[in-house]
């Protein structure tokens, strides 16, 4: 029998050994308990009715019903937090973002050898605890998801101006639905999102796909155009810095920052030492207090501050200690950010 208070854990691999690793990994966390695995989905649906875990993990490539196929269905009529395991191939990386779309938390590389099976046992259990108390998006409705944001027309910017935006859990979709409401003219936009390396280039080019602006992933000296949001690579800081040319990003090795590589807060401490009162910021959903310190610097040189409000929030952790800290200047729900984060860059 489950011992009480503990969160329930539901493992969901086709592979013995996987569901053997991710058991072990969590086997030691004394407020965690694995409290059965499944082969494939048809399995794990028995299971979910006979054992009610509060989280799942999820493999996105199995035989009879693929992982995104079988979240859907359970977004739609049992939702649960999900935290997505996939293997680092390029179509797999596509297909754990759209898992995120569909409704999962977070997303993790499945293990590929005994190196990254300690890396996995660091972060599984912190996410499946952020999973736990995480804010399900309903994907339900279609008329919602088949009327994409159109951006509203602004004649135009400074050429000085920039925004920045950092997120965390539930980001992915966050910072979609952001830069969905950016026009073409739009001032230059740098991203940090937690993320696994393996991630960070197709969720850049998912997003380039999907939205107006073009979107890609950072690489080292890319200058900051207006039209362009730049993603920060999985594992490596991004700074903004400026030369004669104009605005440019380094990408850089480093320890941590907040338990994180990207950090928010090395971003936005490099926009405000860079663009000063001429930047305008955004945080978002997630966990901790990454970029807290950060927007406490913009918000000193007169940069504009704005937070995502705990309603439209996954995780309303990093914009509540923003909050806190007396960084914001402005809390929004999600819908709301792409207009006013454009309207502040005008000033």
């Amino acid at each position: 029998m489950s011992e009480p208070g503990k969160i329930r854990v539901l493992v969901i691999d086709d592979s013995a050994i996987v569901r053997k690793v991710l058991t072990d990994a969590l086997s030691h966390e004394a407020d965690i308990e694995v409290v059965g695995t499944a082969p494939d989905p048809f399995v794990a649906r028995d299971k979910i009715l006979s054992l009610n875990p509060d989280v799942l993990t999820l493999d996105i490539e199995m035989p009879r019903m693929d992982g995104v196929s079988f979240l859907k269905r359970l977004m739609h009529y049992h939702p649960l937090p999900v935290i997505v395991i996939s293997s680092l191939g390029l179509a797999s990386s596509r297909t754990a973002l759209e898992a995120l779309e569909a409704g999962a938390i977070d997303v993790l590389a499945k293990p590929g050898g005994p190196q990254s099976v300690g890396e996995l046992r660091l972060s599984l259990a912190s996410k499946i605890r952020t999973a736990r108390i995480a804010r399900l998006q309903r994907t339900n409705n279609a008329s919602e998801r088949q009327s994409p944001l159109v951006p509203r027309s602004f004649r135009q910017f400074p050429s000085s101006a920039v925004i920045a935006i950092g997120a965390s859990t539930g980001g992915t979709e966050a910072i979609h639905k952001v830069l969905a409401g950016f026009p073409e003219n739009c001032p230059g936009v740098v991203i940090v999102q937690h993320i696994p390396a393996i991630f960070s280039r197709s969720f850049a080019n998912r997003l380039n796909d999907l939205c107006t602006i073009r979107v890609r992933e950072a690489e080292e000296g890319d200058k900051l155009e207006p039209g362009l949001a730049l993603v920060a690579p999985g594992n490596f800081h991004m700074l903004l810095r400026r030369n004669l040319c104009g605005y440019r990003v380094e990408i850089k090795d480093g320890p941590l920052v907040c338990f994180q590589r990207p950090a928010v807060d090395v971003l936005f401490h490099s926009v405000a030492e860079t663009a000063g009162p001429n930047a305008t910021a955004a945080i978002l959903t997630g966990m901790g207090s990454d970029g807290v310190q950060g927007m406490l610097a913009m918000k000193k040189v007169g940069a504009r501050t704005i937070a995502q409000d705990e309603t439209s929030c996954a995780v309303f952790g990093m914009p509540r200690e923003a909050i806190r800290s007396g960084a914001v200047d402005r809390i929004l729900p999600l819908p709301a950010i792409a207009d006013a984060l454009l309207t502040e860059s005008r000033r």
